[in-house]
């Protein structure tokens, strides 16, 4: 965990669970498992748990960390956590015990906001009713093409205070998104060895259904080699919208 981050919407990551599976294509080039095998070489506590090799890797194996649930406790600066960029909270192996131990912590510090992002949008759906939900909990999806398109009807009736899209990275258009009960959208490209290029339009696509729904959108970055190498200007100017932090208004 980090109480700062790169990542240009959110200032903070915690990771009260580590490591993944990879389920989609959005998961090909994970930055995630590539960092968690470099942690594990560098002896990392919590990054010495392997995955099964098809799909996942050394020191990526799914682990819990009890001990890391009071670190935003002692954050006293209120701040925008993206909880668990290095795993997956509804991860099928992950209890629905040590969830809500997660959610309680997130309820205990309403001076932050968190954001969670999932692959796993079924099972976030069938969990969303015995979960609580404070208004400082954001709730996204990966949409990386339109074959993940499907894990929007399963977020549209979760009650959490903001709902939102993560298509990053984006692999193809996303023709007939539908926004309704959405309240954000972030897009963006590939980086790394290997890259998919986005193309222009694909993001333009995703901003234009945006800006007809009225949903804030977030360009994160053109991608490249490098998560900076095209910078993240879209028709000369950068997008940075973001939702409210506590919208004052009731749940779905």
């Amino acid at each position: 965990m980090s109480d700062r981050s790169p990542i240009e919407w959110t200032e903070a990551t915690w990771n009260p669970t580590t490591g993944c599976d990879r389920i989609s294509s959005g998961c090909d080039h994970c930055y995630a498992l590539s960092m968690a095998r470099r942690l594990k070489i560098m002896g990392a506590s919590k990054y010495q748990t392997d995955g099964d090799p098809r799909t996942s890797g050394p020191g990526f194996g799914l682990a819990i960390h009890p001990a890391s649930l009071d670190v935003p406790r002692g954050w006293k600066r209120p701040r925008m956590v993206f909880v668990n960029s290095m795993s997956d909270l509804f991860h099928a192996r992950v209890p629905l015990g040590f969830i809500r131990d997660v959610f309680e912590v997130m309820t205990q510090t309403p001076q932050h906001t968190y954001q969670i992002l999932t692959k796993r949008s079924r099972r976030l759906r069938q969990m969303a009713e015995v979960l609580n939900w404070p208004k400082n909990v954001w709730i996204g999806v990966s949409v990386e093409n339109v074959k993940a398109m499907h894990r929007i009807e399963d977020l549209r009736p979760v009650p959490a205070a903001v709902r939102f899209l993560s298509c990053e990275p984006l692999l193809g258009p996303l023709g007939g998104l539908n926004l309704e009960r959405i309240d954000w959208v972030i897009a963006g490209g590939e980086s790394g060895p290997g890259f998919r290029p986005v193309e222009e339009a694909w993001v333009q696509g995703v901003r234009d259904a945006c800006s007809a729904a009225q949903v804030p959108f977030f360009f994160k970055q053109w991608g490249g080699r490098n998560p900076k190498t095209g910078g993240r200007q879209l028709d000369g100017a950068e997008w940075s919208q973001m939702p409210e932090k506590h919208p004052d208004r009731v749940a779905w």
